[in-house]
């Protein structure tokens, strides 16, 4: 009974998370409308480095202790990528439709994790990911006539989350999750800063709770999924991170009068399916590994 509640809240948490992290996601599509993308990713990582020292408060020194200083680094960067190539597509392209083509991130991290850390790559986990694709080039629609580069973006940042994924994965093997919660807030502050005074755009009063929305919600997304991941299966949970696509779609709607083409929702559902598909096999092959029926 214990684990069938730890399952649920886990879900319930994973859910949050993802609504939270798409309220990020509308409230920068608004901002940088008129602010430079890396102001508001500024912002977005400079909330998370302080809201995190907030609450680890006296640990905070010994957390920052890591023998993988430079994995941190690069993994700050990574974020930083996934980001700020999100934001920058945002004011060019529909938010439902950026988000769709983000969600390949789960997929091509199957793909990173065999490339990188030596995970087998079985013929079903090869056409999740060509699935995927297929799905993200039906949203991106190459050589027609309504292509923009702009979408791009979102598929360059998804590429930049499975690295930042493969990272988190390797480090919390062995550390804290606040570690990384804290190094990813100093570095991705850090770097940004230093190229904020050539893009700096003075911040109108009206947009200040919109700004404090972005450092908040980016934090608060990120405890929620800490704590879906630390009291539920990875396999259990993991498939609700595409209710993104749901949530954004609304948002859109309600707040943009954006309006999904077919093209997009058939790339959605493609992208979706062939993402529960992947986790489907990886849930049936963890059950198999503990000798539980499927």
């Amino acid at each position: 009974m214990g684990n069938r509640q730890d399952t649920t809240r886990g879900i319930a948490f994973m859910i949050l998370a993802t609504l939270t992290y798409v309220v990020m996601d509308a409230t920068a599509k608004q901002l940088v409308g008129h602010y430079p993308a890396l102001q508001v990713v500024w912002v977005r990582f400079a909330g998370q480095f302080l809201f995190s020292l907030l609450i680890v408060n006296r640990q905070a020194r010994m957390l920052f202790r890591t023998p993988d200083t430079g994995l941190h680094v690069v993994r700050g960067l990574l974020q930083i990528g996934t980001i700020l190539l999100f934001f920058a597509s945002l004011p060019h392209i529909g938010l439902a439709e950026a988000t769709a083509i983000g969600d390949s991130g789960p997929v091509l991290i199957t793909l990173g994790a065999a490339l990188l850390l030596g995970e087998r790559l079985g013929p079903r986990r090869v056409i999740g990911i060509m699935v995927a694709l297929g799905g993200a080039l039906i949203i991106i629609r190459p050589g027609a006539g309504t292509f923009t580069p702009w979408a791009v973006l979102p598929f360059l940042s998804a590429v930049c989350y499975a690295g930042y994924a493969l990272l988190t994965r390797r480090l919390g093997r062995a550390e804290s999750p606040w570690t990384a919660m804290l190094w990813g807030g100093l570095v991705g502050t850090t770097i940004t800063g230093l190229a904020l005074p050539f893009f700096w755009t003075p911040v109108a009063t009206e947009d200040l709770w919109l700004f404090l929305i972005i450092g908040v919600s980016g934090t608060v997304a990120q405890i929620f999924l800490i704590v879906a991941f630390s009291i539920a299966e990875a396999s259990a949970i993991a498939s609700f991170v595409y209710l993104d696509i749901v949530f954004a779609s609304i948002a859109g709607i309600v707040i943009y009068n954006e309006w999904p083409d077919r093209w997009t929702v058939l790339g959605a559902f493609t992208i979706a399916a062939a993402g529960l598909y992947v986790w489907h096999r990886e849930h049936r092959a963890a059950r198999l590994a503990r000798g539980q029926p499927t």
